[in-house]
């Protein structure tokens, strides 16, 4: 028998296993990552915050419990990424040409890199930095006192707007590959790019110049590689 052309329903049920091959991959690390969500949390304090900064607390009966749920499925979807991202990648393969392929396939790996190594460098670097900054309000008749879920929504927060900022070389390719502008025209707007890098990084750190330039400056570098990366992709041909 010949080999049919899928219908929209072939596509439609190809997609409903690949959602549920990516729930059941979270399903299946959401308890470990459970386990594990106390020792991260007890990780994180102990690595960014300052002895004036006291210890955290909790203001609700079911708070702590709350923080570790959302805890966990943060990190039961960090874990799942590879997983879900190969079953995703599948999904799309039969409409894709092999240059596409191949391409898809390195902006996937590369923007997880990416992304992961910005929520990284936020915990090492900024996190420490932030936390600091806060405790330094503290006096003789002013005290901290930091909630646990605030503390983890502001950690948080921050990974995920790090893990942004580090996507600027996907972010350059994209713009270059699908023809919304030349690497020519993005060098010549340099000057605006850097400014908005800076304003970013303003808003998105403590109110100094030295954690400002912390993120500032390797997403400036990013952005950098990026546009290296489209000229010698337009060389190529965009293939």
């Amino acid at each position: 028998m010949a080999d049919r052309e899928p219908t929209l329903i072939d596509h439609l049920e190809a997609l409903r296993r690949t959602l549920l091959g990516c729930c059941f991959t979270v399903a299946v690390l959401f308890p470990a990552a459970y386990w594990a969500s106390p020792y991260l949390i007890d990780a994180l304090v102990r690595w960014s915050f300052p002895e004036n900064a006291g210890k955290l607390h909790y203001f609700a009966p079911m708070e702590v419990f709350m923080v570790q749920l959302k805890l966990s499925l943060v990190l039961a979807l960090g874990a799942g990424y590879p997983v879900n991202a190969f079953l995703i990648w599948r999904f799309l393969l039969p409409a894709l040409y092999k240059h596409e392929r191949r391409a898809l396939k390195y902006w996937i790996v590369g923007s997880a890199v990416l992304f992961f190594s910005g929520a990284a460098f936020c915990v090492l670097a900024i996190l420490p930095l932030l936390m600091d900054f806060a405790a330094g309000f503290a006096g003789e008749t002013v005290r901290p006192v930091f909630g646990l879920a605030h503390f983890v929504s502001l950690a948080g927060w921050l990974m995920l707007a790090f893990g942004v900022m580090f996507q600027a070389p996907v972010a350059v390719l994209l713009a270059v590959r699908f023809g919304l502008i030349t690497s020519d025209s993005l060098a010549g707007k340099r000057p605006y790019v850097i400014v908005g890098i800076l304003v970013l990084a303003a808003l998105l750190t403590p109110p100094d110049v030295v954690s400002q330039l912390i993120l500032a400056v390797p997403t400036w570098l990013l952005f950098e590689l990026g546009l290296a990366l489209a000229r010698r992709l337009e060389r190529r041909g965009g293939n």
